[in-house]
């Protein structure tokens, strides 16, 4: 790809993530699709969830069980376990998730829909694409991924307190304490900032994959694949980024 064609797929995608956005708080609105998508991502993505944070949470403080005992330091394992899933594990791992179910969907059903020319017949009939397809898509991603990551963490926590309670013989008492105190503000704030910034690089990511879909059935299987992998890649680069600047922004000194 040269760069006159990079640098207009950029602005492309800067055009499609504003007015999907902008989208949210301009007339009309479509309800019904919104609630749909709302659906799809969230009820449909929370049995996945459930089951990824479960094991996240217990092999995390397996580990760390298995890590601290060699040193004393069993007792900070909620500690730690808790930091790790609010401030960090938590959020990743919902948005893997969700790019893997909810994002892939995206991508091929507007794809699918590029393809047998039903974005072009919105056209036609006066209905703006953007506002139809892509800002539910926006939305329901905005108002689901943080409610599954809420979810989610809950669950890893509790993972984690049946190894340190059931295996590893600790007290839940002090398991649960050690969590509460770090429910401060600079943990909780920076868990859920997150998943509304991974949820809208996922939604607009993937839009932007599936309507850009050419290409028969082979092309739609390598704008899905585009979609899923970019998304990927931009969470952890993103986490990595909003880390940088909420460590710094909030006085934890590194």
């Amino acid at each position: 790809m040269d760069i006159k064609a990079l640098i207009s797929n950029l602005q492309d995608f800067y055009v499609l993530s504003i007015r999907g956005l902008a989208g949210m708080v301009r007339r009309p609105f479509y309800w019904r699709d919104t609630l749909e998508q709302m659906d799809y991502a969230g009820a449909g993505s929370l049995p996945i969830i459930l089951i990824v944070s479960l094991f996240v949470g217990m092999a995390l403080s397996l580990q760390l069980t298995a890590e601290l005992a060699r040193l004393g330091l069993k007792m900070y394992t909620g500690k730690i376990v808790g930091i790790s899933v609010i401030r960090e594990l938590g959020p990743v791992v919902a948005a893997l998730v969700f790019t893997g179910r909810v994002g892939a969907g995206m991508a091929s059903e507007l794809g699918l829909m590029v393809l047998g020319h039903q974005v072009d017949t919105l056209r036609v009939f006066g209905v703006d694409p953007m506002k139809k397809l892509v800002t539910p898509r926006i939305a329901s991603s905005l108002v689901m991924l943080p409610a599954l990551t809420i979810i989610g963490d809950a669950v890893s926590l509790l993972g984690g307190y049946y190894i340190a309670v059931f295996v590893s013989h600790q007290s839940g008492t002090l398991y649960w304490s050690s969590i509460r105190r770090e429910l401060i503000f600079e943990n909780v704030f920076a868990g859920a900032l997150k998943p509304f910034i991974f949820g809208y690089l996922i939604a607009c990511i993937c839009c932007y994959t599936g309507l850009s879909t050419r290409g028969g059935a082979r092309g739609l299987r390598r704008s899905t694949t585009r979609a899923v992998v970019t998304s990927i890649v931009m969470i952890i680069v993103a986490d990595f980024v909003l880390t940088r600047i909420l460590l710094y922004v909030l006085g934890f000194s590194i």
